[in-house]
């Protein structure tokens, strides 16, 4: 029997990638970025979100891939992300962003050990959509570096089912 589970599907770099809906807070424009001393390169600052600071990832730079200038279609999706053992509210900017799809999670395939432009380690795996293939991020792997902020989840902000 097929497992169907939804994922927010997302453009970077002419590829699609995924995220679990089940991480997914919102989905934001783009809006300027207050900047962090001393933060890594992929680490772009903070934003406030309604009383809630979250530091902001640039998703090509964490995959080693060449920043560009922000466009109308530039996104900044908020994620509930698994750090150790809690849960950060991080926003992850990405080129665009296309829907949510249900993708069956027992067809997913391992990544290809041929290697690519972006960082195998942080994929979970490659899920189908028709023809498609949709690169799905392994959210604790992507975040894990020494150099995130490490707060809490706001007490007031909904956890995702």
């Amino acid at each position: 029997m097929a497992e169907q589970a939804q994922y927010l599907t997302l453009g970077l770099a002419g590829e699609t990638f995924g995220i679990s809906i089940r991480n997914v807070r919102e989905i934001l424009d783009m809006r300027p970025i207050s900047r962090l001393p001393h933060a890594p390169h992929f680490l772009l600052g903070m934003i406030d979100v309604r009383g809630s600071g979250y530091p902001i990832v640039d998703l090509r730079l964490k995959l080693d891939l060449p920043s560009v200038t922000a466009t109308d279609a530039t996104r900044i999706i908020i994620l509930d992300v698994p750090i150790g053992d809690r849960v950060v509210g991080v926003g992850f900017v990405a080129d665009c962003v296309y829907e949510v799809t249900d993708i069956d999670e027992n067809s997913m395939e391992p990544v290809p050990a041929v290697g690519g432009r972006w960082q195998s380690d942080y994929i979970a795996g490659i899920g189908r959509k028709g023809d498609k293939f949709v690169v799905v991020f392994d959210l604790e792997r992507l975040m894990a570096h020494e150099g995130m902020p490490s707060q809490k989840m706001p007490a007031s902000a909904p956890v995702a089912a």
